[in-house]
């Protein structure tokens, strides 16, 4: 048996609510829409990872999500730009990765990155 992938799933009475952040903010495209559920994603071919944390690294708290881009730096200023409050960073990271925090609209801790 080989795991294919592993896909995150948030509670929400109100689907649309990602909208805004996930497919205008971070670019995801809708996958699947059966009005209760809504996947968000793309084209890439991603790899399947889980990461069990005992704190986020550099004394931060785990993040229920971790989300890799290719800038960084764009996604700062998007973020910035629509308003979202930056709860950790911008952090170049001694593990080689550059990247910062913000909640979701479902108040979920996201940390965003991109590796050096």
């Amino acid at each position: 048996m080989k795991v294919k992938r592993i896909v995150a799933n948030i509670a929400s009475p109100d689907v649309d609510k990602a909208r805004r952040f996930y497919q205008e903010l971070l670019g995801l495209e809708v996958l699947m829409d059966m009005g209760w559920i809504r996947t968000l994603g793309n084209d890439s071919q991603m790899a399947t990872q889980l990461s069990v944390m005992s704190e986020g690294g550099s004394g931060t708290p785990v993040p229920d999500l971790s989300i890799e881009v290719d800038d960084i730096d764009a996604a700062l200023e998007r973020m910035r730009e629509a308003g979202v409050p930056i709860e950790y960073g911008p952090a170049d990271e001694p593990w080689g990765v550059r990247r910062f925090f913000v909640r979701d609209p479902f108040d979920r801790l996201v940390n965003l990155l991109s590796h050096a």
